[in-house]
């Protein structure tokens, strides 16, 4: 059983340390199959939460859901920004066509009760990450970002959002059509100190 322990330690230490973002321009099918997502979003619910309030829920954009969408897009940010011209409206309708799958996240937070705000939100922070790290387990990239519709009033609108919800973030999930490149990481030991 330790052995057993050890290599699956190994290879989860070898998953976290490989772990990086792929950008959603950059993004090719085939996304998730049914059973990959199942996968996905069990793991991504086995994270800390505090008075087991599941302060989150995923809205799915796959096939043409996401061209569905990317009609709220461009009506959002026509909206927003009367003076864009149709080449840059055409490139806010698209935007969910550029990855095969697109999971919104969203942050639920109860309020007027014992837990937190604050703990809610960051249950909400470790679902994403949770997620991304499953997508990226099964062989996928994934690409956690907000961009301007994680904050607007008529995407929220559109998302059927209630007061307490909010974007935590789309995060975009295909296979890479470049190769990763790695980053610079900042140094840990600089972010570390004992007390």
């Amino acid at each position: 059983m330790e052995h057993q322990l050890n290599i699956i330690g190994k290879d989860t230490l070898a998953l976290l340390l490989s772990r990086r973002s792929a950008s959603a321009k950059r993004m090719t099918g085939p996304g998730p199959s049914q059973a990959e997502l199942d996968t996905i979003f069990e793991a991504a619910t086995r994270v800390p939460d505090h008075g087991k309030l599941a302060p989150w829920r995923f809205i799915l954009f796959e096939g043409d859901a996401r061209v569905r969408f990317g009609d709220v897009l461009a009506a959002g940010f026509r909206a927003a920004n009367p003076d864009a011209d149709d080449e840059r409206v055409h490139v806010e309708r698209e935007r969910f066509l550029r990855a095969p799958l697109v999971v919104a996240l969203i942050s639920r937070v109860r309020v007027a009760i014992p837990i937190p705000e604050w703990e809610q939100m960051l249950s909400a922070g470790a679902c994403g990450m949770t997620l991304v790290l499953a997508a990226h387990a099964l062989g996928y990239v994934a690409n956690w970002i907000t961009e301007w519709c994680a904050y607007d009033p008529y995407v929220h609108e559109k998302l059927g959002l209630s007061q307490t919800e909010r974007v935590a973030g789309f995060i975009y999930i295909g296979k890479s059509a470049v190769a990763l490149e790695e980053r610079p990481r900042p140094d840990f030991r600089t972010l570390v100190t004992r007390f």
